[in-house]
């Protein structure tokens, strides 16, 4: 299995919220099976929405209000320890969990396709959350450790790593290998009540502990309450369950908040007193072709808090853009590919918004056949497919078209740049940069504003 762990997410973001989608996926089996039904079944969900308003009812609807929501995030956390530049990384669920002797079919186990059958969950793959094994430092290290939802049987644990050959071994390997502990060919485990495991205001009883060790988070990405956070947000788009990030006074002695909800980048976008967002709209379209596809566009505002165009700018792409993705295609809550901002000034031709859209496509209710054609089975790109294209060229007829919302939304913003203005020399840098123009048209262009300043000048 050593290419399937070896070739699956690109980065190491990607890789981490294919574990917390696990986790989520496990929290949502546990209520299955608390309440005694079948998971398999033609009656149960047939989508995490449905299986969130199965499970949770009422109290679903006061996850918008923060004290509820940090309540249910406690069943999932990701608890940050060790250096600030080589964290570890604990990821806690309240799931279903294993018993020890079903670690090898369940939480090491391979393309089994344990969910094919399971609709309202995400998982079908049975590999993602090996992916994040390479980002564990040199070696690998990952703890895994279990106790079933329902108290019975032992608390299992095993350590992963990636074997490091002798030198035996290398004049006959080609490549090496991961491999897990067991004790006389068995998962280890011993009886508990509970055990304090650093857990956020709990003890651990039952469910799953991960440890991924040494993990190989990007600059600007180790504090997990904030920066982390932000770009999970991105990739967990519309979680189905909301989950806690917590940080240690030991990492970040003077820092206030240690402990912060994550809840997707859709409930950031969509607060009534959002300061970032200018606007929003949402379209839906079907076809014969792939299907049901929600499309909504989130505009931001040129200039925030009284800070300057460019000043404004970086926060935006701080807050909302830090894995440089401008189109985002989900399913379930989790993005599963993107575009960068090159489809905004290229494909739509809407230069002054480059820095400024972010598009969410939702492909949750795509027929399957032609869903199944637009995503890697790693869930972190689009593959090259006639079925791609298609998609991207509907996108750019429908998004793009003359007259459109996104159009004169182009427009407004031509019509209000000042041109005499520090803020308009900076909005003309932003969307001029990358663009290759030849010296010629750059005169012709630079000409231009220098006469609509004389005018303006005159007039006032």
């Amino acid at each position: 299995m050593y290419g399937v762990i070896e070739n699956q997410q690109a980065s190491p973001i990607a890789a981490l919220v294919e574990k917390l989608t696990n986790s989520i996926d496990a929290t949502l089996m546990r209520k299955y099976y608390e309440a005694d039904l079948d998971p398999t079944s033609a009656a149960a969900p047939r989508t995490m929405d449905e299986a969130v308003r199965l499970f949770y009812g009422a109290a679903a609807a006061n996850w918008d209000l923060p004290g509820f929501r940090r309540a249910q995030a406690e069943n999932i956390q990701i608890i940050a320890s060790g250096s600030v530049r080589q964290p570890s990384l604990v990821l806690y669920d309240n799931g279903e969990g294993q018993h020890p002797a079903n670690f090898e079919t369940t939480l090491l186990s391979l393309l089994r396709g344990n969910k094919n059958n399971v609709h309202f969950v995400q998982g079908k793959y049975n590999m993602g959350g090996s992916g994040a094994i390479v980002f564990c430092g040199r070696h690998g290290y990952q703890l895994i450790a279990s106790r079933r939802y329902d108290g019975t049987g032992e608390f299992g644990f095993t350590l992963t790593r990636k074997h490091q050959l002798r030198a035996d071994e290398e004049n006959d390997k080609k490549n090496t290998w991961y491999e897990y502990f067991t004790v006389g060919g068995r998962i280890p485990s011993f009886p508990i009540t509970d055990l304090d495991l650093g857990l956020h205001n709990r003890r651990f009883t039952t469910g799953t502990v991960l440890k991924l060790y040494s993990y190989k988070l990007p600059e600007g990405s180790r504090m997990v309450t904030r920066d982390l956070g932000r770009s999970l947000n991105e990739y967990l788009f519309d979680p189905a369950l909301p989950l806690l990030t917590v940080e240690t006074k030991e990492r970040y002695p003077k820092d206030r908040a240690l402990e912060r909800v994550l809840y997707g980048l859709k409930q950031r976008l969509e607060k009534q007193d959002s300061k970032y967002v200018e606007t929003s709209f949402t379209e839906d379209f079907q076809t014969r072709e792939f299907g049901a596809m929600r499309v909504t566009c989130y505009v931001f505002r040129t200039k925030v808090e009284g800070k300057t165009v460019k000043e404004s700018n970086k926060t935006i792409q701080d807050e909302f853009f830090k894995n440089n993705m401008a189109v985002l295609f989900a399913m379930n809550g989790q993005v599963h590919g993107s575009y960068s901002s090159e489809f905004i000034t290229r494909a739509l031709k809407l230069s002054l918004l480059k820095n400024s859209l972010l598009i969410h496509v939702d492909c949750t209710h795509l027929l399957p056949k032609f869903r199944g054609e637009l995503f890697m089975g790693s869930r972190d790109r689009l593959k090259e497919g006639e079925e791609t294209k298609e998609l991207r060229k509907f996108l750019m007829a429908q998004l793009g078209k003359p007259g459109g919302r996104l159009a004169e939304l182009e427009k407004k913003r031509k019509d209000a740049i000042a041109v005499d203005s520090t803020d308009a020399q900076d909005l003309l840098k932003n969307v001029t940069k990358n663009l290759s123009f030849n010296p010629e048209l750059l005169k012709l262009l630079g000409s231009t504003f220098h006469r609509r300043r004389r005018i303006l000048q005159t007039i006032m």
